[in-house]
Order: C-alpha cells, then structure tokens, then sequence
C-alpha cells in the first residue's frame, strides 16, 4: 500500500448505494467481520454475527428474508424501468382532416410530403388534387409546406398508448418527455441523499417503507397529471424513491444472514428477480395497452411493503450504534423464534455486556475524502466512474427505439443479458480484477454500441434487424458487467470512517450525471447517429482513461 493511503477493509458493505442494476457482491464481501473493530457503526460485528449463529443464520427466516427481497427486486426494477415504457414513441404523421374518409395507411403513403411527413404538410386542399393510377396529380399544385395544424395520427407499437401519443408531445413539444424523464433523476439526487441522511437517523426500516411509498404516491399522482409541469413534479416525486427502495432491504437480508451465504443468496435474488422483472415490464406495459393502466399495474403493489414492517426486523447493528442494545436483542429473539430456536442466557448477558462496552465512533467528514494526495486522486477517479458507469448504463438500457424491432421487444431482448453478466462477474472478478473487469467490458461496450450506431447510420435497421439488435445486445451486455463490477470499488476504496457518506455523495453524482441520459437520447431528432456517437464515445474512450487511472483494490488474498 502507497504511503499516504487509507487502509480501507473491502467488507463493509452497508454504506453502499446501490440501484438497478445492482452490483454483484464478491465472495469476500461481508466475510471480514472480525476485521472491523468494536468502533464502526456496526458496533459489535463480532457479537452480532455470534447471536445470529446463536439464532440461526441460514434458516427459514433468512428464507423468508430473501423472499422478501426477491419481492423488492421486482417492485424496484418495475419503478426504474418501468418509466421507459410511459415515453415510448410510435410512427406518426399529419392528420389530414379533408381526408379523414380514406385508410389512415393510405393518408400516411400517398398524401403526406415524403421528406417530413411527421411534423409538416401540403400547404393545399388535398381534396382539390387528383389521382392519375392512384397516385396524386401534383401538378399545378402548391408543393409548399407547412407544419401539422390538426393534430396527429400514430401507428401504435403493439396497440400501446404512451404519453406522447395521447398528450401529442411530438415535433414542437417533442423535447418535453427528455426534461419529465430528467425531472426522475433530480428526484434521485434529492432523495439519495435526503433518505440515506435519514436512514441513519431513524433506521433502515422506516426508510425502506417511505421509499417504497413515495414510489407509489408518485407514480398513483402522475397517472392524474394532464400536462407537463405536473407531470415532471410527480416524476420527480417518484424518483426520491431510487436506491433508497432497494438498498435498505439489501442492507438488512446481508446483516441477517451468514456471511458465506451472501453472496449466493443475495445474488440469485437478484440475477433471478432483477433479470425476471426486466423481462417482464415491456409486456405488462403491452398488456396494459395504455400508459396509466401500466403505471398503476406495476406501482400498486408498493401498497405491500407496509407489511414489511411486521416481519423484517430492523437493522441490529443500528440499533446497536444508537445504543438501543434491547430492541437488538428483540429482533434476535425473533429470528431464533422463527428458526425454532431459543437463545440462551449465558449467551444474551454476554452480547449485553459487548454492547455496552461499544463506543460509536465520530463521523468522519467528507473533506477527509480530499485530505492526502493519493485519497484526492481516488476520490476524482470514483466519482468521474460514477458518472460514465451510471449514464452510460442508463442511456444504452432506454435507447430500444429505432434498432428494427418494437422497443419492447429489444428491452426484453437485452435484458435476458444481466443473469449472464452476473455471472461472468461471480466466476471472474476475483480473478481478473476490478480495474480489468469493469474497463475492459465497458470497451467492449463501447465497440459493439459504435458498430451499432454505423449499422443504423449507413445501412439502416430496418434493413438488418438482426444485426443491429444483436450488436445492441451485446453493447448492453458489456455495460451491465461494467456497472455492476465498477459499483463495488467506492465501498472497497473510501476509508472506512466516511463511507458511508463518500458512497452516497458518489452515488449521488452519478445520478446527476443520469440527468443527461434522456437529453443525449433526444438527439435522435437530429441525425439518427447522433446518441449512438455521443453514448459510444464516453462508453468506448472512457476505458482508455479509466483502465490507466483507476486504482487496483488488493486481490481477496491481500497479494
């Protein structure tokens, strides 16, 4: 380790923030609980991991615990992702009122100008034109433009109705879905920070459920929303939600099970639940068929997480730091009940004992992030990978338009890849490393989304479907190992005595940075290139600093 340098244990896991996709956690996360002293919040690792063994620390409330989970899992990917599906963007053109007679596939290929038929129409009576073999005499006619004045007719993808076809937000208004779905993640920044604060005040548990209600608030007051300033206000409720309505219930399942079980159970919740509910959104939103039934078909069972409150216990080790050494007992009591176990006294008075002994520690502060060269520059390095990792996964998950299949098609399709990335990251990481694990696959990433975007450029998708959807597949399949590989090393490198804040002030950037994703996709109004090149070259070129610059976290083994 370079003078200079914090040692900073690669365990402590119940700081991190984390959102979909969820990183995988390596083996040796949360093993090293005898490394921490009896200082940390969690006060008493050694004796919290006892009395759980002494209870039961792989039975069947841990079975219950990741059932819950795996409901968590579902509900938080549904409110993430689900949103994708409230802005999709059918084919549309000019109504033709004085030809309302006629088939709409008529209006849309014969009698609308062929080089701007969704914003723009013939300056002219239409019904004063003739048709010579079917097709339109022109001459003698205004050829001049001029732009939809009677509103718009949509080719509805699979019969759905999204926002943009009802509320009509296209050509003029077209930039309005880009600031709602911005609006989201101003909410994610307010709340990662606001919720994360709270936690620590008044617990995990508490948050987890105004979390998850803030979600369904949020998502039951946009279904209501009739225009745009409303509308973004909700989003934006909605968003105080993200990674609060996921990490604390992660946080709590990891403290309540046996460490050389974690990464098992927590990772098949999520490879399963996370991957299964990806999957399934695009056909809830097809049958729904219509943007406000889909939002109240997947916010309204948030209405259970309530119920948590009477079979999840809160977080001990909290309870611990806050010296509530009696309530931690209680929910020790709990888990032993359920596992058809009984703590002994001998145990209980020596557990007592531990904890009053415990003395939390003072919070560090942030500034100590910046205190020696070598910490400034790895604080520099996290938070600029923050912001590549997190907008680059964001931008490549939602750009599913224009790729020669139906946008919910492609979503399903890339989304079959995050079991795999999770477990390319569980057989490789601790042998390739971090630094070669996330860089090397974002570059991979970057390749495939460049291709991609050349394809679409220069042949077109419609041309060669498969070939561009597969090159998008591929593209997200390299972005999930590097989001979820590179979103261990803040908890790995921040020193212990602020990472909790370090974690969530970083996190909280790359939100910020997410702000941008629907602005970037929003250029698709200009070339068709235009996301794919932007998206690229942060997603390709970012590998090329990050690879040389990012610190190398020490192998499981200390080599």
């Amino acid at each position: 380790m370079a003078h200079g340098d914090t040692e900073v244990t690669r365990d402590d896991v119940t700081g991190v923030s984390i959102s979909p996709p969820v990183p995988i956690i390596s083996a040796t996360d949360g093993d090293a609980d005898t490394k921490r002293g009896p200082n940390s919040e969690r006060g008493s690792a050694m004796d919290v991991d006892k009395m759980l063994a002494h209870a039961g620390d792989f039975g069947r409330y841990q079975y219950l615990l990741m059932l819950l989970f795996s409901v968590i899992n579902i509900l938080s990917t549904f409110d993430y992702f689900g949103q994708l599906f409230i802005f999709v963007k059918p084919e549309y053109w000019c109504h033709l009122p004085e030809l309302a007679h006629l088939p709409r596939g008529d209006v849309r290929r014969i009698w609308s100008p062929p080089q701007d038929a969704s914003c723009s129409r013939y300056d002219t009576n239409l019904t004063t034109v003739g048709l010579v073999n079917g097709t339109p005499d022109w001459r003698g006619t205004n050829w001049t433009l001029r732009a939809c004045d009677s509103g718009w007719d949509y080719n509805l993808t699979d019969g759905y109705r999204s926002i943009i076809s009802e509320l009509h937000w296209v050509c003029d208004d077209s930039w309005k879905p880009a600031v709602a779905q911005s609006m989201f993640f101003v909410g994610s920044v307010l709340g990662s920070l606001g919720l994360g604060v709270m936690s620590d005040h008044v617990g995990r548990l508490p948050v987890l459920i105004l979390a998850n209600m803030l979600a369904l608030a949020g998502n039951v007051a946009t279904v209501f929303t009739s225009g745009l300033p409303e509308f973004a206000f909700c989003r934006m409720v909605t968003g105080l939600a993200t990674d609060n309505n996921f990490v604390m219930m992660y946080i709590i399942v990891l403290e309540y099970m046996r460490p050389d079980r974690r990464t098992l159970g927590l990772n098949l919740c999520i490879g399963v639940f996370h991957t299964l509910a990806c999957i399934a959104v695009p056909w809830v939103a097809i049958w729904a068929g219509y943007w406000r039934l889909f939002l109240l078909m997947i916010t309204l069972p948030n209405i259970v997480v309530p119920g948590f409150y009477f079979c999840v216990p809160e977080s001990a080790s909290w309870l611990l730091s806050k010296g509530r050494v009696q309530q931690a007992l209680k929910c020790f009591r709990r888990v032993a009940a359920f596992n058809g176990r009984t703590l002994p006294p001998e145990v209980i008075q020596t557990f007592e004992r531990s904890a009053k002994l415990s003395v939390p520690q003072g919070t560090g502060n942030l500034l100590g992030l910046f205190r020696t060269p070598r910490l400034r520059r790895k604080t520099c390095i996290l938070i600029f990978k923050s912001m590549v990792l997190t907008l680059c996964f964001d931008a490549i998950s939602r750009n599913v338009d224009g790729l020669g299949y139906s946008p919910f098609v492609m979503f399903s399709m890339t989304s079959l890849t995050k079991f795999p990335a999770s477990l390319v990251i569980l057989l490789l990481q601790d042998r390739l490393g971090r630094k070669a694990m996330a860089s090397g696959s974002l570059l991979m990433s970057g390749v495939f989304t460049i291709a991609s975007g050349l394809v679409i450029a220069f042949v077109g998708a419609k041309s060669v479907p498969m070939v561009t959807a597969a090159l998008a597949v591929v593209g997200r399949f390299g972005v999930n190992i590097a989001y979820s590989s590179g979103a261990q090393y803040a908890a790995e490198l921040i020193p212990t005595e602020v990472r909790g804040q370090g974690v969530s002030a970083i996190h909280m950037v790359g939100y910020a940075a997410t702000f941008f994703s629907s602005h970037i996709l929003y250029l698709v109004s200009i070339p068709k290139f235009g996301p794919f090149s932007f998206i690229a070259s942060g997603v390709g070129l970012s590998p090329l600093y990050c690879g040389h610059f990012w610190p190398i976290v020490p192998a499981p083994d200390d080599r």
